[in-house]
C-alpha cells in the first residue's frame, strides 16, 4: 500500500530541490551517471524468489540472472551502487574501480549511515554488493522481425576486504571491482547524466529512483508530449503488482516525490496513462559535457 508523504518528507525534498536549483550539479561536485540499459528497465524493488528477473519496456527487455545460492539484487542499495559504478567508470575511464580502504568510507560515498546488526545497513550493503557483482544481464532489443541480444556480466572480479565489525578500519588490501569489458562499454557509452543530490534525496524508494532516472533520460530526447499507458509502465516499473490500479496508486505516490525534487519535469496523469511532456533535463547539456 502506498504511503502518504509526511510534512517532514515534503520539507526535506523541497529543500533539496532548492539546493539543486541554486547550484549546478557539476559545480557542486554532484554530477553522476547511470547506464542507459539500467534506466530503460530496472532491478527488482524487493526481494524476489528464484534467480531470474525480467523487466519489459516496449521493444526492450532486461533480464537479470544470479547464482541461486546468492540471489538477485534488489532495493535501493544496488541502484546506489550502479550509480556510483557508472559515475566512477565515466570519470576514470577504467574498468577497475577502487572501493576505498574502509567499509564506512565507501558507505559515506553512497550516503548510507553505517549500522550494525542482522538488519543493519552494513549487512545489507555487503549482501547487495555480493548479489550485484555476481549477476549477469541479458538485454534484448526487438524491431519487426529482427532482434539483438547482448549478454554481459556486471563484474569480472570483485575483492572486498572490509571488516563489518570494524567498519572504520582500513583493510590490509584495497577493495576493488573490475567491471566486465562488455558492461564497462555499456556504462560509458552515452550514459544518462543524473544529479547525485537528487539520487540521495530519493534513496529510500527504489521506485522513486527508477522514475527519476527514467524521466531525466526521456527529457533528454523527447520532442512532443507522449502518452505511456499504465499497463506499459507497470511492466517497466512494477510488474509484481497483482492489480493495475494498485500499481498506479504506488507509482503516483512515488512520482510526487520525484516532481518535488525534479521540478523542471512536466508530466500529467490521465485515466489511460502518464503524459510526459518535453522538459528541461535535470542536468544541463553543458554541465554533462
Amino acid at each position: 500500500m502506498a504511503k502518504h508523504l509526511t510534512p517532514q518528507t515534503i520539507d526535506a525534498l523541497i529543500n533539496q530541490a532548492l539546493a539543486i536549483e541554486d547550484e549546478q550539479a557539476q559545480e557542486a561536485g554532484a554530477l553522476g551517471f547511470m547506464a542507459r540499459a539500467m534506466v530503460q528497465a530496472t532491478l527488482p524493488h524487493r526481494k524476489t524468489e528464484g534467480n531470474e528477473f525480467t523487466r519489459v519496456n516496449g521493444s526492450y527487455s532486461l533480464t537479470i540472472m544470479a547464482p541461486s545460492i546468492i540471489g538477485l539484487p534488489y532495493g535501493t542499495i544496488p541502484r546506489l551502487l550502479l550509480a556510483w559504478l557508472t559515475t566512477e567508470a565515466v570519470k576514470t575511464q577504467h574498468r577497475e574501480l577502487e572501493l576505498g580502504d574502509s567499509l564506512s568510507g565507501f558507505m559515506r560515498e553512497l550516503d548510507i549511515v553505517p549500522t550494525g546488526g542482522r538488519w543493519g545497513s552494513i549487512t545489507r550493503l555487503k549482501d547487495q554488493t555480493r548479489r550485484l557483482f555476481s549477476s549477469s544481464i541479458t538485454a534484448v532489443y526487438e524491431k519487426g522481425a529482427g532482434f539483438a541480444v547482448i549478454n554481459q556480466a556486471v563484474a569480472d572480479r570483485a575483492t572486498l576486504w572490509w571488516d563489518a565489525k570494524a567498519p572504520e578500519q582500513a583493510g590490509l588490501w584495497r577493495s576493488s571491482v573490475t567491471l566486465s569489458e562488455q558492461f564497462f562499454n555499456e556504462v560509458i557509452d552515452r550514459p544518462v547524466p543524473i544529479d547525485m543530490r537528487a539520487v540521495k534525496a530519493l534513496k529510500k524508494s527504489p521506485m522513486a529512483l527508477d522514475i527519476y532516472t527514467w524521466l531525466t533520460y526521456r527529457a533528454s530526447y523527447l520532442k512532443r508530449p507522449t502518452v505511456i499507458p499504465w499497463s506499459s509502465l507497470a511492466l517497466q516499473f512494477g510488474s509484481n503488482y497483482a492489480e493495475l490500479r494498485n500499481f498506479k496508486t504506488a507509482f503516483m505516490a512515488e512520482l510526487k516525490k520525484v516532481v518535488l525534487v525534479y521540478g523542471q519535469v512536466q508530466v500529467e496523469a490521465t485515466e489511460h496513462g502518464l503524459i510526459v511532456k518535453p522538459s528541461l533535463t535535470h542536468i544541463s547539456k553543458k554541465g554533462s559535457a
